[in-house]
């Protein structure tokens, strides 16, 4: 019979700051159930409180890693996203989130890591140490990875441009990049208001894309960011008043 071995974290003698900003991090069942049960609860309130529907969920029935983009005008996007995956994809599911805004506080970091598991994304500095990373994770069957190639939230609702990076993540990769566009996150939580209102939000979910045969390099970058841009607003002039 094949003896257990247990070993410590290793992370285990580290700051709980130090270790919550840590990437990739160590896996920590407390953590897991904090995060699981938040996310049911998180769930009932989007379907009472903002009346939450997905459209195009079966293009989430996979179990390959894959890409989620979506446009970014609220902070209700991600747990709008986060709530679109399979519960038992929860803890396989890394937000990409600004490190010079979501890691920073101890509070901020706190919500980050336990409840959004999110992966601390560089926008300025270190931008091409982050993609590595996120290329990693892809790497690894099962993983999902989610985008805002805006960058930051729009402050009036509108898509603004992608940048190159999520090109340049993709370009020469086989995974599905599925596009998302979230309708009515912007009315229900927009930037710089303090509660979120109580507005119907949908996901709508596209079919996924493939950009393997494309060369990694910069032109390749920008064309994939602008026809991803250019899917997602497809997506909201088709479900435009549902």
């Amino acid at each position: 019979m094949k003896r257990w071995q247990y070993e410590p974290a290793a992370d285990l003698d580290q700051r709980l700051i130090e270790r919550l900003r840590n990437f990739p991090r160590e896996p920590d069942m407390f953590v897991y159930g904090v995060r699981s049960l938040v996310a049911l609860i998180i769930r009932g309130l989007l379907r009472t409180y903002c009346r939450f529907e997905i459209v195009g969920e079966e293009h989430l029935r996979s179990n390959r890693s894959f890409v989620l983009v979506a446009n970014h005008s609220s902070h209700l996007d991600t747990v709008c996203l986060l709530a679109g995956l399979p519960l038992r994809r929860l803890h396989r599911a890394f937000p990409a989130a600004a490190a010079d805004y979501f890691f920073k506080s101890v509070p901020r970091t706190w919500i980050a890591t336990v409840i959004v598991n999110a992966l601390p994304f560089a926008r300025q500095a270190h931008a091409r140490h982050s993609l590595a990373i996120c290329g990693e994770l892809l790497a690894n069957a099962g993983n999902i990875l989610i985008i805002f190639p805006e960058g930051t939230r729009s402050t009036t609702g509108a898509l603004q441009e992608f940048k190159g990076g999520i090109g340049a993540l993709v370009a020469g990769r086989d995974v599905p990049v599925l596009p998302c566009y979230l309708d009515g996150a912007f009315r229900a939580w927009p930037k710089g208001s303090r509660f979120p209102r109580p507005r119907k939000v949908r996901l709508i979910i596209g079919a996924p894309r493939n950009y393997e045969k494309m060369p990694p390099d910069k032109t390749a970058s920008a064309a994939i960011a602008a026809e991803l841009r250019a899917a997602v607003q497809q997506l909201a002039q088709q479900h435009a008043g549902g």
